[in-house]
């Protein structure tokens, strides 16, 4: 039996995660919503890729994984090995599929892709070339999807490339061709009109000499997020779909566009909370100045609460004197600039704050909160960036 070497009136309640600073919550429900909501948009013959590079945006490859096979999602998208590693490792159904969509580094990571059936995109002919000679020695199929350059000039293969494309593919019965796509150059924004046309335009074409070439590729992609909102007839065969799935939006225009099909509200949920902790509350006098230099000065006699997240735990600096949270269901305002590893608050106008107390960062209470949207509103930073920049080691939990 454990006793407690504290005496009574020196307990303190525990935090939910001892030995961090702060905590993401990810929300089953509303993933399992958005998910139906997503699947129902595109139709049940499309593929829907989960899309879960940058460490699942900010939720955690290792929690999100599991949590959206539980929810139905059978195919997940990422950028590097790496990635597809820590998605192959938190996978618990077998029939998952795992697409590498940019980096796959040198012949070691092609031998583990291959070897684990691990699809992935060839942009390079040395690429296409390695992976044909190790899935020949293997004796296992390279599961490919050529990528093609349409006018996004990131990655893909020029016009000029494809008959040596075709011929390779053509010499090497162990190079599945398993997927022809492209990736759009900003279709979130209306701006960007001419040139996604442009590249739809292309994409078809080069769709047609594969098939000329009697090459024809298992399934076609060309959307992400964006791009299967506003070009529904290029969802295809497969959407690599991202932002949308948590729950935001991948710029205000497609915000719009979804708002005004569905009806008013955004049809999606979020699925993360950032939730900290009070762990100071002090009173400052009128005419002090609060945290570094001189960028906040004391009006009136304040109370203020420090919270121990700063911009090393993905708050970023560009919030000081601007940024928000909730505590006790209330919005209050960070004050001063954001330190590496704290924040203040101004908490004058709340009755008693109490150390331990929760302090949202991200999430909702009551008719309050504080949306990954608002810090964009409030700063330079996109949903995305916050998203990915929240640390791998914040314990994230699915509730």
């Amino acid at each position: 039996m454990e006793t407690s070497i504290l005496p009574e009136e020196l307990k303190i309640e525990s935090k939910p995660n001892p030995f961090h600073t702060s905590f993401i919550e990810i929300s089953e429900e509303a993933l399992r919503h958005n998910i139906n909501f997503l699947t129902e948009l595109y139709g049940k013959e499309v593929i829907f890729s989960s899309v879960v590079k940058g460490n699942a945006y900010g939720h955690g490859i290792e929690v999100y994984i599991p949590l959206a096979e539980k929810c139905g999602v059978r195919h997940f998208s990422v950028f590097s090995t790496n990635e597809a590693k820590k998605v192959f490792e938190a996978s618990t159904n077998p029939d998952t599929t795992i697409l590498i969509m940019g980096s796959v580094g040198g012949a070691d990571e092609l031998v583990w892709a291959i070897e684990n059936q691990v699809e992935f995109f060839v942009f390079e002919i040395d690429r296409l070339n390695m992976a044909g000679e190790i899935a020949r020695k293997l004796g296992k199929d390279a599961l490919v999807h050529i990528e093609v350059e349409t006018g996004m000039n990131r990655t893909g293969f020029h016009e000029g490339e494809l008959p040596l494309v075709s011929e390779v593919l053509k010499s090497n019965n162990y190079l599945k061709f398993k997927g022809l796509c492209t990736h759009f150059a900003g279709a979130e924004s209306v701006a960007n009109h001419v040139r996604i046309y442009s590249q739809k335009d292309r994409y078809l074409k080069m769709v047609d000499w594969f098939e000329a070439e009697g090459l024809k590729p298992e399934i076609k992609h060309t959307c992400c997020s964006a791009a299967s909102v506003r070009l529904p007839e290029m969802r295809l065969d497969l959407v690599r779909i991202g932002i949308l799935q948590y729950g935001f939006w991948p710029s205000p225009e497609v915000h719009i566009e979804l708002f005004g099909k569905h009806g008013k509200a955004w049809p999606l949920r979020r699925l993360i909370e950032w939730k900290s902790w009070v762990m100071s509350v002090k009173e400052v006098k009128t005419g002090e100045f609060i945290g570094y230099g001189t960028t906040f000065l004391a009006q009136i006699d304040m109370k203020v609460a420090m919270v121990p997240v700063g911009y090393s735990h993905g708050f970023s600096r560009s919030m000081s004197n601007q940024g928000r949270a909730l505590l006790q269901g209330q919005r209050v305002g960070v004050i001063g600039i954001v330190n590496m590893n704290c924040i203040a608050l101004d908490v004058t106008k709340l009755d008693e704050v109490k150390v331990g107390e929760q302090v949202i960062l991200i999430g909702k209470k009551g008719d309050n909160e504080v949306s990954v949207a608002s810090f964009g509103e409030l700063s330079s930073q996109l949903n995305y960036e916050l998203l990915t920049r929240l640390p791998q080691d914040i314990p994230r939990k699915v509730v």
